[in-house]
């Protein structure tokens, strides 16, 4: 067999691997972009009935009144105080354990656990979306030292059986 034949498949083996490398190397941005675009676009076409996130409620055929009454009735059964309340949402607090303390509060400042409870129409209709947010807050209740952290969506999961509860009280109450 012929020497120079022999030398040139290795030598045109590695140097197509390079050009693919970098080749890939130059498309990888681009594919990144397409995916990130093709997962964001899913997010856009949510109905507003479905979204709210994790622990959110529907409630049917209500109004923010009875929604607010019937949750100002549920939160204090499980420990709750209700800390405040507006026009769209109101906020139940609760005295954190002693893991919370360790995770998130400092020497001898003990953390509260707040719920703020979001009520959102869903447009078109009688029924209110209501979503839990949830943190915990240092000096609960003592003005110009009180401060909140936001707790990751998986904490606002935990407030899904108990919207429940408030959507069971409020359904049906009708509007205003």
């Amino acid at each position: 067999m012929n020497k120079e034949l022999a030398m040139p498949l290795p030598h045109l083996l590695l140097t197509l691997s390079y050009a693919s490398l970098r080749l890939s190397a130059k498309m990888f941005p681009l594919c990144l972009t397409a995916l990130m675009a093709l997962l964001l676009s899913g997010c856009l076409t949510t109905p507003v009935s479905d979204s709210g996130g994790i622990g959110s409620v529907t409630v049917k055929n209500s109004n923010p009144s009875a929604i607010m009454a019937a949750a100002q009735l549920v939160f204090p059964n499980y420990g709750y105080t209700c800390s405040g309340g507006g026009l769209s949402s109101v906020s139940f607090d609760k005295n954190s354990n002693q893991l919370a303390n360790v995770l998130w509060g400092s020497y001898g400042c003990p953390q509260t656990i707040r719920v703020k409870v979001k009520v959102v129409q869903i447009p078109g209709t009688n029924d209110y979306r209501i979503s839990p947010k949830v943190y915990t807050v240092s000096d609960a209740g003592e003005a110009g030292f009180e401060s909140k952290r936001a707790l990751m969506g998986l904490w606002n999961g935990e407030y899904g059986p108990l919207l429940n509860k408030v959507s069971a009280q409020a359904s049906g109450a009708g509007p205003f």
